[in-house]
């Protein structure tokens, strides 16, 4: 089987189940956007040291975002064809994990920091951005397809667990986080 079919040549894509849309319909661009997410991930992998303590971790995110994903690419009359898991323990696996890594820094998350200072933590950083966007459409799809509320808590937990990352990047390997402002529920004990 080759691997281009040329059905997409008009703008159209097939969703699971076989009906077919835009290239730029909404489900689209929300699966597309936690595409991109994903691949990012698969970078984030390969600049971590293979037995590095967040890699079976961040598998089990690239493993449950495509099975989010394959669940966003099925309209909702194909649903029960869909065996894909759906991410029901996910948002407290984020959760558990955001825990072990702020109880491990030696500061609390109390200002937005300017990504960079290193190439994990700036990736962390990339991935916690594309998460924001994807969620802002995974909001917009879900005003016109409602979507299953686990995959809503995983995708919004993901972001704040990838900007923990990004700081337990930094601290492991002894640079200091570029602080910009306090949060604003700090700003007043400042």
């Amino acid at each position: 089987m080759k691997i281009y079919t040329k059905t997409g040549d008009r703008g159209q894509t097939g969703l699971l189940g076989g009906s077919r849309v835009n290239k730029d319909d909404i489900r689209v661009d929300c699966y597309g956007t936690f595409d991109e997410v994903n691949s990012f991930l698969g970078l984030l992998r390969t600049k971590l040291d293979p037995d590095h303590a967040w890699q079976d971790k961040l598998h089990l995110i690239q493993v449950e975002l495509m099975n989010t994903m394959s669940h966003l690419a099925t309209p909702a009359d194909q649903k029960d064809k869909n065996t894909m898991p759906l991410p029901e323990t996910m948002a407290e696996f984020c959760e558990k994990w955001i825990d072990e890594v702020e109880a491990g820094l030696s500061s609390k998350s109390d200002y937005f920091i300017l990504p960079g200072g290193n190439e994990v933590s700036a990736l962390c950083h990339v991935v916690r951005s594309q998460l924001r966007r994807g969620e802002r459409k995974l909001i917009a799809l879900h005003r016109e397809y409602p979507v299953e509320r686990s995959i809503l808590f995983f995708i919004n937990r993901l972001s704040d667990l990838f900007f923990s990352l990004s700081r337990a990047a930094l601290e492991e390997a002894n640079m200091p986080e570029e602080r910009w402002k306090a949060f604003l529920y700090n700003r007043e004990e400042k």
